[in-house]
């Protein structure tokens, strides 16, 4: 079973290796935790897991191998059916009624007590005060009202429950998720390249002990600080579809600006042409030339857009087919321009990737810029951040 328990690690794109695989077996030989299935559950979990964005993929492969193990009460697993989980109605009770309800006892006594009914229920219950069912009163089941109960299928309704039945934690945390603004600034983290610029307002603690052991006497040395000397453009499509991913793109630009002190931003809509602006209340009236900024920022910069490339082909391929003015050239050639002036450069989509194939024109944004775009999510933040990196050529 633990062969296989790897087997399907590996197969849910968890690096596990053999070396951990032993490492879990030596920790079992030692009786390093007690033989409870929660207990093997943590060990073979600080084992295996090294990201925390693997948790729920991890949480996923271990209630598929060992089938709800985490859940067992005592030895034996009991089978609940499943007929038995639906609710057919939630029952109201009064406040006075609610008042009445005695807590079942502390968790050693419920788990206890699920145990004994488990073993001697034989037919399902529904508005009962004992039994494992539905819409009651009883500690168990769901639907109904218990101070202190184990709610066993369905919905949480009061959030009073101490345990769920086979409920799986951390669902938030896998690296394909839309996170927020802490763990985007993570992300962004790894296209950091520092230097140290300005006045020397920092103590530098190896050359003060190195210069007081030469001198004889206390050297104290000062060095600039260290900044972020990454620059960075970045092109953010405003409007119209991109209207539901405002709060996502919203986390990404507090980020970056956060995490880059060399950055420059500008808004389009859809597809970039020969004017862009920072102000979206003024953008008539206060643009900024595309030709500009291709002359004033220099090749080393890094460029981001950020859209869902969700619009006419026409845009992109024809003069004049910005859906707002009449652009003299197409969307197609700036882009392109943009990409010579800067090799780094990448489309992050906050889109779901599985939908990218189905729009033409996704297919001809990710032409124009080498197939270099990545979904708005954890890892595809990291992964366009590992272009970004690389040496161009």
């Amino acid at each position: 079973m633990l062969l296989n328990f790897l087997d399907e690690l590996r197969s849910a794109g968890i690096p596990a290796s053999l070396k951990e695989h032993l490492l879990l077996l030596e920790a079992l030989d030692r009786d390093v935790i007690e033989r409870r299935p929660e207990d093997f559950y943590y060990l073979s979990r600080s084992v295996y897991v090294k990201d925390e964005g693997l948790l729920d993929r991890f949480d996923q492969v271990f209630q598929k191998v060992f089938n709800g193990i985490l859940s067992d009460i005592g030895e034996t697993r009991a089978d609940i059916p499943e007929e038995w989980l639906r609710a057919v109605a939630e029952k109201f009770l009064s406040p006075e009624e609610m008042a009445r309800i005695e807590e079942l006892g502390d968790w050693d006594e419920i788990m206890e007590t699920l145990k004994k009914r488990l073993e001697e229920q034989e037919e399902r219950h529904q508005g009962g005060n004992k039994w494992i069912g539905t819409g009651g009163t009883s500690p168990f089941g769901h639907s109904g009202y218990n101070p202190a109960g184990v709610r066993i299928g369905g919905q949480s309704r009061h959030k009073r429950a101490l345990k769920v039945w086979e409920k799986r934690d951390f669902a938030n945390l896998d690296n394909t998720r839309e996170l927020g603004t802490r763990n985007i600034k993570v992300a962004l983290r790894r296209l950091r390249r520092f230097a140290r610029e300005g006045a020397a307002e920092e103590l530098d603690l190896d050359a003060t002990i190195a210069g007081t052991a030469r001198q004889g006497w206390l050297d104290i040395r000062m060095r600039p600080e260290r900044h972020n000397a990454v620059k960075l453009l970045l092109f953010l499509d405003v409007g119209g579809s991109m209207d539901p991913h405002v709060k996502l793109v919203e986390e990404l630009f507090s980020a970056a600006t956060g995490e880059f002190k060399n950055m420059e931003f500008f808004y389009f809509h859809n597809c970039l042409y020969d004017f862009v602006w920072k102000d979206n209340a003024r953008r008539w009236q206060d643009r900024t030339q595309t030709w500009d900024i291709l002359h004033k920022y220099g090749h080393d910069y890094k460029v981001i857009f950020v859209g869902d490339a969700a619009m006419s082909p026409y845009e992109i391929s024809h003069p004049g087919g910005s859906v707002e003015y009449m652009n003299e050239e197409a969307g197609s050639v700036w882009l392109q321009r943009v990409a010579n002036t800067y090799p780094a450069t990448v489309w992050l989509n906050p889109e779901a990737e599985r939908a990218w194939g189905y729009s033409q024109s996704n297919r001809m944004i990710r032409q124009l810029l080498n197939d270099r775009m990545y979904p708005l999510t954890l890892g595809g933040i990291e992964d366009a951040m590992r272009q970004l990196s690389r040496k161009q050529g």
